[in-house]
């Protein structure tokens, strides 16, 4: 399965079977893909929640909660919306490839104190 834009590139593939629910999700995931490729990051993140508050335990979710931060970023040029979104990954799905992709996000340092 191809998510295509009309001009035939290609924003999303899925090769192999997904339930019904997945598959859902898979397809606004490709919408989200689409309108986050042109720059219309407030569509792009409206897709993002959606599958995010409807389908809170799919697959695509920790990637949805990824990406929802990297729209509010490029909105807002705000660091700390990065650093929100790894707080996010790591409440909710801190075992995921989303959450260690997110880490150089965190405003966590490790401070040192001399003499």
């Amino acid at each position: 399965m191809l998510v295509l834009e009309p001009d035939g590139n290609e924003r999303w593939r899925l090769e192999g079977y997904l339930s019904k629910d997945e598959f859902r999700v898979f397809l606004e995931m490709g919408l989200a893909r689409v309108a986050f490729m042109k720059k219309e990051w407030a569509v792009a993140e409206h897709h993002y929640t959606g599958l995010i508050e409807g389908y809170p335990s799919s697959y695509y979710a920790p990637q949805a909660v990824y990406y929802r931060g990297v729209c509010r970023y490029s909105v807002s040029h705000d660091s700390t919306e990065l650093a929100n979104t790894t707080e996010a990954l790591a409440k909710a799905y801190p075992d995921t490839e989303w959450h260690l992709r997110s880490l150089p996000w965190s405003h966590e340092r490790t401070e040192t104190t001399s003499g």
